[in-house]
């Protein structure tokens, strides 16, 4: 009896445990951050010594003050396993080196401190992009440590037999830097909140993304893996619902517009049940080409999602009689022709480069 006790206790506690680790995992999902301004200081380098040989009847030993160990470099570090950059912090500081000491013993170097983030993130400074961050295990020294300083050994010269100068280790690197995290995507779904994006990513993918019958559901972006019979994989991103004056970042269009810039395919996500579909391709297409113009070059087509409601089929006509580009109908409540837009996908994903 007390053996089963033992382990009807033992059970319980790994049932908490695997609870704790899904609240956790949700309290993460809803804290997504994807900018974070970062402060960072590099540890200062170690003082060197001043000291003087000492040992019975060797009277002039001379000076044997060693030198100082160098600072900690900062060093962002590229994880995969790191989803935001949620836990990254707003300061930090590195090690100092140690101080020298004397029998010209010279002080450690610090090691360097580690800045984990998602693959996917660029570095910036003031505007300027100093790394862009896109294969896992990449590295990029963002502060360098500073020098340890010279020991009086370091000084002498026959001049100068007896140096009392001994330098104290220089100060680290200081520098604010931003730090954006764009979304790795092939493809992107691009539309207004409410058009069913992430119920069509839940459709030709394995992501699952909340879905509700309500605007700004998708707070953060979404990605799913599309996998194809020759085992080519393609990522689709669901981007946050876009607003009239997103590149004014109403509505945190910015946050969201960002993602979009790593995207190789777009696909404009209409909501055919509206009375005029195509101006919402319009006002899409405004936005994209406000915040940056190349993003309207990109291989794109037009998504007419929520054919399965009865006035899509009468906006479907009128759409594709004021537009050139291809509009793949589609149904993400039923699935309805989502095989031809994973078809398609693939084609314009072959077709055209990776942009620059």
């Amino acid at each position: 009896m007390k053996l089963l006790r033992v382990h009807g206790l033992l059970l319980i506690q790994r049932a908490h445990k695997h609870r704790a680790a899904r609240l956790s995992e949700k309290k993460l999902s809803r804290c997504f951050v994807d900018h974070r301004r970062v402060k960072v200081v590099a540890g200062s380098g170690g003082r060197g010594a001043s000291s003087f040989h000492s040992e019975p009847r060797k009277e002039w030993g001379g000076p044997d003050g060693g030198d100082g160990g160098a600072g900690g470099d900062i060093i962002i570090k590229v994880d995969r396993q790191v989803k935001s950059l949620s836990s990254v912090s707003a300061v930090y500081r590195g090690k100092d080196g140690e101080a020298g000491s004397s029998k010209n013993c010279f002080g450690r170097n610090a090691s360097p401190t580690y800045i984990s983030v998602p693959v996917g993130t660029l570095v910036k400074e003031e505007g300027r992009t100093l790394a862009d961050l896109a294969q896992h295990g990449q590295l990029y020294a963002v502060a360098f440590g500073g020098s340890g300083g010279k020991g009086n050994r370091f000084f002498l010269s026959n001049e100068n037999r007896a140096p009392l100068t001994a330098t104290p280790g220089e100060k680290g690197q200081e520098r604010v830097v931003q730090l954006e995290l764009h979304t790795m995507a092939h493809a992107a779904l691009v539309g207004f909140p409410n058009a069913g994006k992430s119920s069509l990513l839940r459709t030709i993918s394995n992501a699952r993304p909340a879905v509700a019958a309500y605007p700004f559901t998708t707070l953060k972006p979404h990605v799913g893996i599309v996998t194809y019979r020759d085992h080519e994989q393609l990522a689709v991103a669901d981007i946050p619902g876009l607003i009239p004056g997103a590149h004014l970042n109403r509505g945190l269009g910015i946050s969201f517009l960002r993602h979009i810039e790593r995207c190789r395919v777009l696909l404009f996500v209409l909501d055919m049940s509206s009375a005029e579909p195509w101006e919402q391709l319009q006002q899409l297409c405004f936005e994209l080409d406000q915040y940056n113009p190349q993003l309207s070059h990109r291989p794109h087509a037009i998504v007419a999602n929520k054919m399965d409601l009865p006035e899509a089929r009468k906006n479907l006509e009128a759409l594709r009689s004021r537009v050139h580009q291809t509009v793949i109908p589609v149904s993400a409540l039923t699935g309805h022709n989502t095989a031809q837009l994973i078809l398609h996908l693939r084609e314009m994903y072959d077709s055209y480069p990776t942009p620059r």
